[in-house]
C-alpha cells in the first residue's frame, strides 16, 4: 500500500503492540488508521522472534503495568488464537530452585502471583516429578498452572490479515523520519498529515519519542538472546512445558530456561548479552553509527549499576554453547552436551535505561506528548500483554 496524505491515527511500528492497538481502535469505531512499518514484512523483529510463552503474571510487582495487563492479556490472546484456529499449548511452567538460598524468592514469587491473580502452587520434589518429570529442584518449586505457548508468527500473520479486512492501511517499507509540523510527519514515502500519533516502534521507540520531545531521559540498550535446541529423542526434548530458574529480581531478565514451542520443539535460552546494535543478530551485522553510543552507555552502566555489571560479566560467556549448557543442566534431571544442537533462533531485547538514575526500567512505560502517545520499554511480557494494553490505550485516546 502507498502512504495516504492524511489520517486520523498514525501508528509507528508493525509489531504486536502496533497491530493490536490498531485493531482495538478499529473495533471502537475509529476510522482512517494508518500503520507504518519500516520492514517489508510485519513482525520481523521482536514480535516475530518471540518465544510465544503466554506469561501468567508471576514475576511482576502488583502495582506495575506488567501485572495489570498480563493475566487479562494472556486470556485475550489465547481466546484470539482459539477463535482463529491458531495453536495454543496449555503447557504450564515450573520455576525451580538450585539451592536453599533461592527458596525465599520462590515464596516471594508465590506471594506476587497471588496478588496478581495467577493460578500457582508451591510444590515439593515429588509433585514436581508428576508435573514435569525432567525438571529438578531443591526441595520446593513454583508451579504456574496457566502458562501457555502460542505461535507468534501465526498470530502476527492473522493480525495483519484481519486489519486488512477491517480497512486499516498498513504501509510497509516506510520509515519514520521526523516531525515536520505538529500534525505533519515525515516518512521515507513522503509526508502525512495526522490528528494523533501512537509510537509503537519497539527497539526504536526511544528515538521516535525524542523526535516528539518525549522521554529524553530514557534510551534503549540492546541485549541479544541466543538459543540452543534439544535433539529429538533426548530426555530434555520430552519436557512437557516450561522449566525456568529462580530469577535475579534486580534485573528484568528471567535467566536461561527450557521452553516447549508451539511446534513441539524444546529450546534452551535465551541469553541476555549486551550487544552492539538494535538489529545486531549475527556477528558484525546490524552494527552502525549508534554502536559507539551503545558501547559508551553500556560502560557507564557497568560502572554505575551493580545489576547490569553482573549481567555484563556473566552473560557474554554464554555465546559458547557449553556455558549455556552448564546453566541449563542445573534445571533438569538429564542433559548431556551432545543433546544440544545449534539453533538459528535469536532475538534482540531492547531494554529501557533511565539515565537520571542509571537504572534499567523494570516496567512498561507509556508517555503522552502533545497529540501523541509513546509505548516505551515494550519488553517481555509485552506479547502476552498486548491485547489488554491495546484496549486501554484505545480507550484513553477515544
Amino acid at each position: 500500500m502507498t502512504l495516504p496524505k492524511n489520517c486520523n491515527v498514525l501508528i509507528i511500528g508493525g509489531g504486536v503492540i502496533g497491530l493490536t492497538i490498531a485493531r482495538a481502535l478499529k473495533l471502537k469505531g475509529v476510522e482512517d488508521i494508518v500503520v507504518i512499518e519500516k520492514e517489508e514484512v510485519i513482525g520481523k523483529h521482536a514480535s516475530g522472534r518471540n518465544s510465544g510463552v503466554m506469561h501468567a503474571g508471576i514475576y511482576y510487582q502488583h502495582d506495575s503495568l506488567k501485572a495489570k495487563y498480563c493475566r487479562e492479556g494472556s486470556q485475550l490472546m489465547q481466546a484470539y488464537c482459539h477463535e482463529h484456529g491458531l495453536k495454543v499449548l496449555k503447557t504450564g511452567k515450573v520455576v525451580v530452585a538450585k539451592n536453599e538460598s533461592e527458596l525465599n524468592t520462590i515464596k516471594s514469587l508465590y506471594e506476587r502471583s497471588k496478588q496478581n491473580g495467577a493460578n500457582v502452587s508451591i510444590i515439593d520434589e515429588k509433585n514436581l516429578k508428576e508435573a514435569e518429570p525432567e525438571a529438578k529442584t531443591f526441595e520446593k518449586a513454583l508451579w504456574s498452572h496457566d502458562t501457555a505457548v502460542i505461535d507468534p508468527k501465526a498470530v502476527m500473520a492473522k493480525l495483519g490479515e484481519e486489519l486488512l479486512g477491517l480497512g486499516v492501511t498498513v504501509v510497509k517499507s516506510c520509515w519514520f523520519l521526523g516531525v515536520n509540523k505538529p500534525h505533519q510527519i515525515l516518512t521515507s514515502q513522503g509526508k502525512i498529515h495526522v490528528k494523533y500519533v501512537i509510537n509503537a516502534a519497539g527497539s526504536y521507540a526511544d528515538k521516535v519519542a525524542h523526535a516528539f520531545d518525549v522521554g529524553k531521559s530514557y534510551t534503549l540498550l540492546p541485549f541479544k538472546g541466543v538459543y540452543q535446541k534439544c535433539q529429538a529423542g533426548s530426555a530434555a526434548s520430552r519436557i512437557q512445558g516450561n522449566v525456568y530458574p529462580v530469577p535475579d529480581l534486580r534485573n528484568p531478565f528471567l535467566g536461561v530456561h527450557f521452553t516447549k514451542s508451539a511446534d513441539g520443539d524444546v529450546y534452551i535460552g535465551p541469553t541476555a548479552i549486551p550487544c552492539f546494535g538494535r538489529e545486531n543478530y549475527h556477528g558484525l551485522k546490524g552494527m552502525g553509527t549508534e554502536t559507539f553510543n551503545i558501547l559508551s552507555g553500556s560502560m557507564k552502566l557497568f560502572v554505575k549499576n551493580e545489576g547490569f555489571r553482573h549481567v555484563a560479566l556473566t552473560e557474554p560467556k554464554k555465546y559458547l554453547s557449553y556455558c549455556l549448557y552448564r546453566d541449563a543442566k542445573k534445571l533438569v534431571q538429564h542433559l548431556d552436551y551432545k543433546d544440544l544442537c545449534k539453533s538459528h533462533k535469536v532475538g534482540i531485547r531492547s531494554q529501557l535505561v533511565h539515565w537520571s538514575t542509571n537504572s534499567l526500567v523494570m516496567d512498561f512505560l507509556i508517555e503522552k506528548g502533545a497529540h501523541s502517545l509513546h509505548v516505551l520499554n515494550a519488553v517481555s511480557p509485552a506479547f502476552t500483554c498486548s491485547m489488554s494494553m491495546a484496549q486501554e490505550i484505545a480507550s484513553s485516546i477515544t
